[in-house]
């Protein structure tokens, strides 16, 4: 089991940070048409679960896996969108995404004076933080078949 990369997006769709592990296969088109490409699925796949779900949707749109990858997806009530892909062997990963988010970008990002908020985050301390966290993670590996 392994993670494959990870976005963190603002609520007006601006990627703010990418991080790439285990990925095998590029994407074909730049990382901002990446990004681009993945906001507006999520954007779409939200707005269809909203509407076509039969029951009250308290927690919304949470995952989704195709038959190589498994995309985990956490929004906190500011419109922060965290975004991770791992393989099929992954659970679901709310909590992490949810510590990423509590432990690491609020630390990191918000209480710290010299980042600015809805821009791309430049914050060395951050990436290095979530590296090590993404890495110690059970189901990380390095070598990922």
């Amino acid at each position: 089991m392994t993670v494959h990369n990870l976005y963190i997006f603002d609520r007006n769709g601006s990627c703010l940070h990418y991080g790439e592990w285990n990925r095998k296969k590029e994407a074909g088109i730049s990382k901002d048409e990446e990004f681009k490409l993945m906001y507006g699925m999520l954007f779409s796949i939200r707005s269809f679960c909203s509407k076509m779900s039969p029951l009250d949707m308290k927690d919304g749109f949470l995952s989704f896996q195709t038959s190589k990858y498994k995309l985990h997806y956490y929004e906190t009530p500011t419109g922060i969108k965290i975004i991770m892909n791992t393989d099929l062997g992954v659970p679901n990963a709310r909590d992490i995404l949810h510590q990423i988010y509590s432990t690491l970008y609020v630390e990191y990002i918000v209480k710290n004076p010299l980042c600015v908020l809805g821009e791309q985050l430049s914050s060395d301390l951050f990436s290095t933080r979530l590296d090590l966290y993404i890495r110690a993670l059970p189901f990380f590996s390095p070598r990922a078949a």
